[in-house]
């Protein structure tokens, strides 16, 4: 896998976390336990750090990048979908930021919330604990309890914990 210092920042990746071969991390970032960075993935930690916490996991093709003092921090048990931009943002325990999301400087998402896909979470929104939020801008539209969107919140990191470690065990290249 592409991994690359920047300015004598090496990035960090727990021996229990899947990379796979194709992503790329560059800088200060930080892969945890559990956690997976899948295909085609670029974490760009060259102004400020990128963690990415335990059995969190970032789906194919998305980019997260830390502008000038301003972390990425994925928390616990969180989900990035495919083809999402993180740009300087937090994202709680156990959110889930959904396909082609784009969520931008100083967003707080909360614990177990749910960006919906193609959803565009503007600079500097704060959004709560267990909401769906959707939309361009993004706004909430209620709570995630009694909705489809529960589902994917409340399985969706033991679903890609469980495939990271099949990825670890029988991935090959031919």
């Amino acid at each position: 896998m592409p991994v690359y210092s920047f300015e004598g920042r090496i990035p960090r990746i727990d021996p229990e976390a899947f990379v796979a071969p194709t992503a790329t991390l560059i800088g200060d970032v930080t892969v945890e336990a559990g956690a997976s960075v899948w295909f085609n993935t670029v974490l760009r930690g060259d102004f400020a750090p990128i963690v990415i916490r335990a059995d969190a996991n970032v789906q194919d093709g998305s980019v997260l990048h830390a502008p000038p003092g301003i972390p990425v921090d994925v928390g616990p048990g969180a989900t990035i979908g495919h083809g999402c931009v993180v740009h300087g943002a937090h994202i709680g325990a156990d959110a889930v930021v959904a396909n082609h999301a784009t969520v931008l400087d100083g967003v707080v998402i909360g614990a177990r919330s749910l960006v919906a896909a193609h959803a565009l979470v503007t600079p500097g929104t704060k959004i709560p604990d267990e909401v769906v939020v959707a939309g361009a801008p993004a706004k909430i539209r209620g709570p995630v309890a009694g909705t489809g969107a529960e589902r994917w919140v409340k399985t969706s990191s033991e679903i890609y914990r469980e495939l990271a470690l099949r990825y670890r065990a029988g991935l090959k290249e031919v």
